[in-house]
């Protein structure tokens, strides 16, 4: 009995003691991620108190927190890695000077891009980039989007005020996430697009620019198109003329928005950094600050063909709502305006603000206002054609010249018609004339002839 019992007790160590074993190795292999020089630093930048003071007075922590960086994307990159410029025989013991946190983000960004190359190369092409080039010290750069210590899988689905772009975006962010899409991506988690998803994370472009944000729209909405068909006419040019929050976000206000538009190079014409023409010329046209006129508005299209648009510059006229804010109060679809009055009658709301766009150098677009009886104009013939429609829309002289060519074709027959009436006598007496004449002509030459052989018998 005793024999069985110290048998069973030694069983039971020899099992805790695996269990052990076991754990210790499973810990083991975890740490065994990380070098024995990132446990170091870790071991000394898990103090919560740790923090420098820089020469902008600011304070920046110096806490990284073990769990969440063995949690992190970046589990299996040492610290070294990253901070390759510090000396471990130095670093702690001598001070480093920083300016600012900006500064020190700034110094930082070649770390990301040595990893990241291709993510970089998508930022440095973005409307963030051009605005860091510009002077910006606001515009974000990889750390103020990414903590590179608590960084996790875009995959994984956190709550909507943990992204990084309500930072800066706080208006457009708390409109967001009371539309349509934010109320469904607070419900069903990932299935509902957040602003990476229109916007892209890291080639962000003017969201006023261009046909990216409709593609988006279009590309989860991939029956949209013909589903519109089934109602709406002319649904190709409705898309190209019409933004989607513009139905989409019912109490929105709407503007017509006049792009600048190059017909050569088939893009919208863009300010050149460092050679502001578009601002000094609206203002020199516009003095009073009134709007651009018709005459003024003509006068800026030479001008900048002048700069080498080839006689091509024209304006591309869109509708579409007043800010960013509006852009993203969606409604869910049943509430979506259909009834064509209002836009197409007369004195429609939506037309009674316009204005002039050109992209300026970091891509956000630059505007002049312009005033809306330029619509009414025979220059805007070209930047209108897309939402047009003759008797129900705001542009009288369009409907005059379409209704003086629709009543010029419909008469053309009629007046034939009268024509051919009133000279039924003339023509009638014309060809009795001619007959009587070949009548004649027939007589004469039948008399030479017998006179002839006449003639030849003698």
């Amino acid at each position: 009995m005793k024999r069985s019992r110290a048998l069973s007790k030694l069983i039971l160590t020899g099992l805790f003691a695996s269990v052990l074993s076991f754990a210790g190795l499973t810990a083991h292999a975890a740490d065994g991620e990380m070098s024995k020089e990132s446990k170091a630093c870790l071991s000394c930048h898990e103090k919560d108190n740790l923090a420098k003071t820089l020469q902008s007075g600011e304070v920046l922590s110096l806490n990284v927190s073990t769990k969440a960086y063995t949690e992190s994307m970046h589990k299996k990159t040492d610290c070294e890695d990253c901070h390759s410029n510090l000396d471990s025989k130095t670093h702690g013991k001598v001070k480093t000077a920083i300016k600012s946190k900006r500064d020190f983000a700034l110094g930082m960004r070649e770390s990301c891009r040595d990893c990241h190359k291709k993510k970089a190369t998508e930022y440095d092409d973005s409307v963030h980039s051009a605005l860091i080039k510009a002077g910006s010290k606001k515009a974000p750069l990889c750390t103020d989007c990414h903590n590179p210590h608590t960084v996790r899988s875009y995959k994984i689905v956190g709550p909507i005020t943990e992204t990084p772009c309500a930072k800066c975006h706080e208006g457009i962010f708390k409109a967001y996430a009371k539309d349509v899409h934010g109320q469904e991506r607070i419900a069903k988690g990932i299935s509902a697009p957040l602003c990476a998803g229109c916007h892209q994370a890291h080639a962000v472009k003017a969201a006023s620019m261009g046909e990216g944000v409709k593609d988006a729209c279009l590309a989860c909405h991939k029956e949209a198109v013909k589903q519109h068909d089934d109602w709406l006419p002319n649904t190709a040019l409705h898309f190209e003329a019409i933004s989607c929050p513009v139905c989409h976000a019912p109490d929105a206000k709407r503007r017509v928005n006049l792009r600048l538009y190059d017909g050569t190079a088939k893009r919208q014409v863009s300010e050149k950094l460092g050679v502001p023409k578009f601002e000094k010329r609206t203002d020199s046209a516009d003095s009073k600050d009134m709007g651009l006129d018709e005459r003024a508005l003509w006068s800026l299209l030479k001008e900048f063909n002048q700069d080498g648009g080839d006689g091509k510059m024209l304006l591309r006229g869109r509708l579409e709502v007043q800010s960013g804010i509006e852009a993203h109060q969606l409604s869910e679809k049943s509430k979506a305006i259909k009834n064509c009055d209002t836009c197409h009658k007369q004195g429609s709301a939506a037309f009674q603000s316009v204005t002039l766009t050109i992209a300026g150098p970091d891509g956000r677009p630059l505007r002049h206002g312009v005033q809306n009886e330029v619509l009414n104009s025979l220059t805007s013939m070209e930047s209108v054609r897309g939402f047009y429609a003759i008797g129900s829309t705001r542009i009288k002289l369009l409907d005059y010249l379409l209704i003086l060519v629709v009543l010029g074709a419909a008469s053309v027959p009629l007046v034939h018609m009268t024509i051919k009436r009133l000279f039924k006598g003339v023509r009638e007496k014309l060809e009795a004339e001619r007959l009587a004449a070949a009548q004649n002509a027939g007589q004469q030459a039948s008399t030479g002839h017998r006179h002839g052989t006449d003639d030849a018998s003698k």
